[in-house]
């Protein structure tokens, strides 16, 4: 039977004792301020360290999260904080940032390194690239199918994780910025707000609703299927979560993994009664996208919650074996007593005690002997078997025996918790190059194609950036806008395996017209766009936030890149470009993206490819469109973006373009924003926003 890691969240000590007395073959956590759970209580050093030894003396895996991003200034703490995850002997390090993925395999090229489900790698081939920047195990977006899986898992260099219980995102993992460009807590930088769990009302139709509150996951139905299909590790969330909720969970699905079956009525209505938002789904995996896969947490959920602690505490306290251990005992007449000791992962040690005597009235046996070395409790090792060389009429203490075994045991135990160091060799970042005091230029996006005129088009943007699918529509235009412009395809940041296909003929039927650049937000769509020969251009889902991402991008081919819309200028200032960067200086800033059509979730009926939009708790309303020709919506942040005033102020941190995005504006509008920003007249939006750009973001 394929192995099949079960791996558990701890966001405490206690949870770590809980997942590991529970059958967790591995636990993930957080130390500090980089990983993506920042308001768990995390690990200080202390507690790290003991957590590493307790997991490691008991044959668990300890992975931890540095899942978030960083800036430049911060890149000096992460590699103290990698040089001490190192020392401590971590069996892997959970990255979402490419710069912190490059320093590590700079620092300690033999440490594995796992891409975060914040990298967004939902395709076989942002698989295979993630393996090309030194990943060595890739945790899927929870939003793909089982077909999808299956044909990664069969395809795949390196080893596939996937999320199996636990809270959902509504935005695909690493592409929400609702947190952060509302609340100033950025979920990407691990203090995501859950903007998502709040009510909503789809325009005026309807009273608030959890219209984004998506209910757990279960896929404890699919543990067979998932082994057989090559997953390497099936992934608990919760770092959130109680101890007990740790302990609930991990025993379940142990139980199941261990029995190869599916769960009983009783079992799931126990992990219902633990923790579920009026039940769970597997909507994704079943590839059944609808409106059944929402609910909340309701009062009865949480009181059945509260009554089964006691309980489960009892699950973890106390010691219970996790590893075997077979012992070889020789007792000689006139020699010293030998006791060697192995476990289940091959590691031994060798004793050596009492020279036996004589035995007077009761000469020891060997059953007797195997019954002292049975008595390994209190202990990580379980009794799996004993070989006895024992010479007739002998005498030993039985005292010497107990003590023989537990050295064997303890040196076991301590060759467990310090294996030998793997080396560390210090970080080099390369030369800040200094930046370039050139004009910037602008680049125009938009969503429609009606929003591009002659008018527009006069004014010469250095790019202009159109969806493909638009793009494929109005084929026939494209060379009468490529006179006044570059043009460049935006390819749609979510391209699942059964689309892959039709985005290549639209991006041939394209390049037949003479486009020659494409926008991508993805590192899985690199790949696909360089097979036509296009020149690559990255977008704001990339997430570049410091001077090594830059250089892992430049180094994939990329021409220009736009930075992480959640920076501020001081921030960008700090970045060793190395390469044409982009800020988005106008327009309304994509906050979620939803594998969900939120009309046809709410209405029954899809119109999503009319303008709707969301109204929060306080009547703002967040415009939603559709991405692309898909019906995965896109929800815009309600105020628009604007820096016209501010040219002085985003002309000095080194960039080479800003980009004018333009998504529910009219053509006109469009026009005129476009003449502000090129001083030519002194239209303003009634509402706008500066973004994060002055004031930063946690």
């Amino acid at each position: 039977m394929k192995t099949l890691e079960l791996l558990a969240p701890a966001g405490s000590p206690e949870a770590v004792v809980a997942a590991v007395q529970n059958g967790a073959n591995a636990v993930y956590l957080g130390v500090g301020d980089f990983n993506a759970r920042r308001n768990a209580k995390n690990f200080t050093e202390e507690e790290l360290e003991q957590a590493v030894k307790y997991c490691r003396a008991r044959g668990v895996k300890v992975h931890v999260t540095l899942n978030t991003l960083v800036t430049d200034r911060e890149l000096l703490e992460v590699e103290k904080t990698v040089r001490k995850l190192n020392n401590l002997q971590v069996d892997a390090i959970i990255v979402a940032d490419l710069g912190i993925a490059r320093m590590i395999r700079q620092m300690v090229p033999d440490l594995p390194i796992h891409a975060s489900t914040q990298m967004t790698v939902h395709n076989l081939d942002g698989v295979k690239r993630a393996a090309e920047h030194g990943f060595t195990r890739v945790v899927l977006s929870r939003e793909l199918s089982r077909d999808e899986i299956r044909k990664i898992c069969a395809e795949s260099p390196i080893e596939i994780e996937v999320f199996a219980h636990g809270a959902l995102c509504m935005c695909y993992s690493g592409q929400c910025y609702f947190s952060g460009v509302v609340g100033k807590r950025s979920g990407n930088r691990g203090l995501c707000a859950q903007p998502c769990r709040l009510s909503y009302r789809l325009g005026d139709r309807m009273d608030d609703a959890h219209l984004l509150s998506l209910k757990d996951l279960c896929l404890a139905e699919y543990l067979h299927e998932l082994r057989e299909m090559g997953v390497c590790s099936i992934k608990i969330e919760g770092r959130m979560k109680r101890p007990e909720y740790v302990a609930a969970v991990i025993r379940t699905y142990a139980n199941l993994l261990r029995e190869d079956r599916a769960p009983s009525r009783d079992e799931m209505e126990f992990l219902e009664r633990v923790f579920s938002r009026e039940g769970f789904t597997d909507g994704y995996y079943t590839n059944h996208v609808d409106a059944e896969m929402f609910g909340t947490r309701i009062e009865e959920n949480a009181a059945h919650t509260q009554a089964m602690y006691k309980d489960l505490r009892k699950t973890y306290q106390g010691e219970k074996p996790t590893l075997g251990i077979r012992f070889y005992c020789v007792i000689k007449k006139d020699k010293p007593t030998i006791l060697a000791a192995e476990d289940t992962e091959g590691l031994r040690h060798i004793v050596q005690g009492p020279v036996p005597e004589v035995a007077v009235n009761h000469p020891l046996d060997a059953q007797t002997v195997r019954e002292q070395l049975r008595k390994t409790g209190g202990t990580p090792f379980g009794y799996q078997s004993a070989k006895v060389l024992l010479d007739e009429g002998l005498m030993l203490p039985l005292s010497a025996l107990n003590a023989m075994r537990r050295e064997c045991t303890e040196e076991l135990m301590r060759q467990r918790m310090y294996p030998p160091r793997r080396p560390c060799e210090p970080f080099r970042p390369g030369i800040r190059l200094v930046n370039e005091d050139l004009p910037v230029k602008y680049t125009v996006s938009v969503l429609t194609a009606e929003q591009v005129t002659e008018e527009l088009l006069r004014h010469q943007p250095e790019f202009l950036m159109v969806p493909l699918s638009e793009m494929v529509k109005n084929l026939g235009k494209l060379g009468k806008w490529s006179a006044y412009t570059k043009l460049c395809a935006m390819l749609p940041r979510i391209i699942r395996e059964h689309e892959t296909q039709h985005v290549a003929k639209q991006l041939q039927a394209v390049y037949d017209r003479g486009v020659r650049h494409a926008m991508v937000g993805n590192i899985g769509h690199i790949d696909l766009v360089q097979k036509f020969g296009f020149t690559l251009h990255g977008d704001f889902g990339l997430n570049v936030f410091n001077s090594q991402t830059v250089r892992e991008l430049k180094q994939d081919g990329f021409e220009s890149l736009t930075l992480s819309p959640e920076l501020s200028f001081a921030q960008i200032r700090d970045i060793s470009k190395g390469i044409h960067t982009e800020i988005l200086a106008y327009g309304r800033l994509q906050l979620m993206l939803l594998e969900h059509c939120v009309v046809k979730n709410t209405l029954g009926n899809c119109a999503c490819a009319t303008p709707q939009h969301l109204t929060d708790r306080t009547g703002t309303a967040f415009p939603l469109v559709r991405d692309g020709d898909t019906h995965r919506n896109v929800i815009l942040n309600a105020q628009k973006l604007f820096l016209a005033d501010k040219k002085r102020d985003y002309t000095k941190i080194g960039i080479s373009y800003a980009r004018l995005m333009f998504t529910t504006e009219h053509p006109k509008e469009c026009v005129n924003v476009y003449e502000r920003y090129l001083g030519m007249n002194d239209f303003k939006p009634p509402i706008y926003t500066r973004g994060l750009y002055y004031r930063g973001v946690e």
